[in-house]
This record gives C-alpha cells, sequence and structure tokens, in this order.
C-alpha cells in the first residue's frame, strides 16, 4: 500500500504500485504510473504520461513529465519512461517527448541524475548513465548505456554520445562522440579513450589494447578516414567492442567528433 503525506496531491487516475511513497508537498498527475518502492522525497512535482520504474528515488523540486520545451508542442499526450533503481537529484528535469519526434522520452536503469540535470524530449538514455550537476540533453539525444557526463555539460539536440564513453566538464557535445571515447574541449573533440572508465568496468588489458590499437587507425592514421573505417573493420571483424565503434560511424546521421591533435591517446 502506497504511504501518501497529507500535504501530498495525488489526482484520480494515478497508478501507484505497492510501498511508493509519496513525499510532503509533492503533485502527481492523473497521466501518471509509479512502480512498486519508489520514493518521491518531497516538493516533487510528476505529471504527463509518465511511467516510473521500480524503486527509483527522486528528490525535490525535481520536474518529471513535464511538457517539451519546444515552440511546436501543441498539448499533445506524449510520453516519459523513467526506468527502475534510478536515482533523481534536486531540481532535476525531464520532459516528454513531442508529436513531430518520437512521442516519448526514455530513461534507462540505473540511471543517476545529480542536481540540475535535464533530460530533453525525445531524448533516448541508456542504462547505467550518469549525469554529474547540471549536465543537459537537448532533444532528440542518444545516450549509450554506461555514459558519464560531467558537470555542466551540454549534449546539443540530434547528437549522439556511444556507450561507455566519458564528457568532460563543461565541455559542449556539438559532433556524435564514439563508444569508449573521451570528449573533453569547449566543443567536443577526442582526447583517446575512456581508459579509466574501461579498467573500472572491467575491461581486460587485451581488450582495451585492441581498442586502443584501432582508436589510433581510425583518427590518427593515413588516407581517407573511410578508408581507415574499412580496415578497421576488417582487421578487427572478430572483436565485438571495436565493431561497437565501426556500426557506431556507419549509422551516423550528423559530423563525428575527432580527435584533437595534442590528446593522448
Amino acid at each position: 500500500m502506497a504511504k501518501i503525506d497529507s500535504t501530498a496531491r495525488v489526482a484520480g487516475g494515478a497508478r501507484l504500485g505497492s510501498d511508493v511513497e509519496i513525499g510532503p508537498h509533492c503533485m502527481v498527475g492523473p497521466d501518471v504510473s509509479i512502480a512498486d518502492g519508489c520514493k518521491l522525497i518531497a516538493n516533487v512535482y510528476v505529471s504527463g504520461v509518465t511511467s516510473i520504474g521500480e524503486r527509483t528515488t527522486i528528490y525535490p523540486n525535481a520536474c518529471v513529465g513535464t511538457p517539451p520545451q519546444s515552440v511546436h508542442y501543441k498539448g499533445e499526450k506524449t510520453k516519459l519512461f523513467v526506468g527502475s533503481d534510478c536515482i533523481i537529484r534536486e531540481g532535476s528535469t525531464l520532459n516528454t517527448g513531442t508529436a513531430g519526434g518520437r512521442g516519448e522520452t526514455r530513461l534507462g536503469n540505473n540511471c543517476f541524475l545529480m542536481t540540475g540535470s535535464h533530460v530533453g524530449h525525445d531524448s533516448i538514455v541508456g542504462n547505467g548513465v550518469i549525469f554529474a550537476n547540471n549536465a543537459t540533453l537537448g532533444g532528440h539525444a542518444e545516450i549509450g548505456d554506461n555514459v558519464f557526463l560531467g558537470g555542466m555539460c551540454a549534449v546539443h539536440q540530434f547528437n549522439r554520445v556511444g556507450e561507455y564513453a566519458v564528457v568532460g566538464g563543461l565541455v559542449g557535445v556539438t559532433e556524435d562522440v564514439i563508444p569508449f571515447g573521451a570528449a573533453i574541449g569547449h566543443r567536443a573533440a577526442l582526447g583517446g579513450l575512456n581508459l579509466i572508465g574501461l579498467k573500472r568496468r572491467g575491461f581486460s588489458r587485451d581488450a582495451i589494447h585492441r581498442l586502443r590499437n584501432a582508436y589510433k587507425v581510425l583518427f590518427h592514421g593515413e588516407g581517407a578516414f573511410k578508408d581507415r573505417l574499412e580496415e578497421v573493420a576488417i582487421q578487427y571483424a572478430d572483436d565485438a567492442n571495436v565493431q561497437r565503434i565501426v556500426q557506431f560511424i556507419r549509422s551516423g546521421k550528423r559530423p563525428l567528433a575527432g580527435a584533437r591533435s595534442d590528446a593522448e591517446d
């Protein structure tokens, strides 16, 4: 049975799972579904057609499922899906999708959004993603699994950040960042691979070595980039990690962040 503070307001039609806790001065809209074991600490605003997965905790002044910040939005009932076991800290904002986009925004499981994070409309965020304070996603962004977004970084609308990548603090991402990459600088450029993250995630020395060699060919080799990409695709045909990079590049529709010439990899 849900535990609802006397000062909270839960609209008729809202669906609350077992052991849900709705703290003081929270507001929950009529089209909201909150799964078992979730906690809204206090002063949390949840609206829109929003689904929140099991055991997710949301801290004060977060706004979840609010309308997209788009001049084209005309009040359509678009959606937001938040995964299980997420932590959404103070003042974070997550918007629903737009009718002209995907119609929904998605946040995966086990995500940690620190204070002031923003997930823009129609964005797709994978599992295990960490947003440091005030990390921001524009609309339609795509963030892969296990990405770390540094404090006050901003991912421009429609851009992608591949899985296991890291984006540094204050970095503006205006081009796609490859899986395993480390984005640095005022406008994101590759400073190499996310070696610390790979080691922390248990990647073997051999796997990291192969990724580094493939990276050197791709971003520091000779000849046309498309030829180097094909060379890497053939040379590392049996390496699933390298192939993630290859497929990410092949599937891209926007410019790709290149390597900074003075960075070590």
